[in-house]
């Protein structure tokens, strides 16, 4: 796609956008900016984002992004009291990598969800985006457990969904969740930085 047109997307779905979806975008930059900062303010406010979301997914039939979005509800109150919880000396959980076992594991798990999700859009919805849609899902089911179990692995696995879905919700006319997205990368990158950064220093 051309630099022309994809500016010329961006503006018609900018036109088309709505204070509901300008909502959940600002609840979700949130979220991921707490998440950053290892806060446990993510769980609360990305819990108004999805609901948001889900709202919308359902309206421009993203059935993947809207179930993700309910499983994000989930995963979210689970989160929460995770990184609520506290040792016999009051010290919360700390950042942690996976082992090898565990990425083979994370990566097995979001293949099989893909092919899952893949074969459920096809055969059950009218989607029209159905390998990209059951893309970003898969890779975010397993992002989301990371993050609730604070792996640093977690922002990898946003890197990549949210650079996915960057194109895929402008070819969707959600101009602004698109240029969210595009946020979400940058701010993934600069999350994985600080972690890796706490993770150092918790090591030495």
């Amino acid at each position: 796609m051309y630099l022309q047109e994809f500016w010329e997307l961006f503006l018609q779905g900018a036109r088309n956008s709505s204070a509901l979806e300008a909502g959940g975008i600002v609840f979700g930059l949130a979220s991921v900016w707490y998440a950053k900062k290892e806060n446990i303010l993510v769980f609360p406010t990305g819990i108004v984002s999805v609901l948001i979301y889900i709202y919308i997914c359902a309206q421009f039939k993203l059935y993947a992004d809207m179930s993700i979005n309910g499983y994000y509800l989930v995963m979210s109150i689970y989160g929460w009291v995770v990184w609520g919880r506290t040792d016999m000396e009051k010290q919360h959980i700390p950042i942690t990598a996976c082992n090898t076992r565990e990425k083979a594991l994370y990566i097995l798990s979001a293949v099989v969800a893909f092919f899952i999700i893949r074969f459920v859009l096809m055969g059950y919805t009218d989607s029209d985006v159905p390998n990209w849609d059951a893309l970003t899902t898969a890779i975010f089911v397993v992002g989301m457990v990371l993050m609730a179990r604070k792996k640093i692995e977690n922002w990898v696995a946003w890197i990549v969904g949210d650079a996915i879905s960057i194109p895929l919700y402008l070819y969707k006319g959600l101009a602004f969740t698109s240029f969210q997205f595009l946020v979400f990368t940058l701010m993934a990158v600069w999350g994985y930085m600080t972690w890796r950064r706490k993770l150092e220093m918790q090591e030495r």
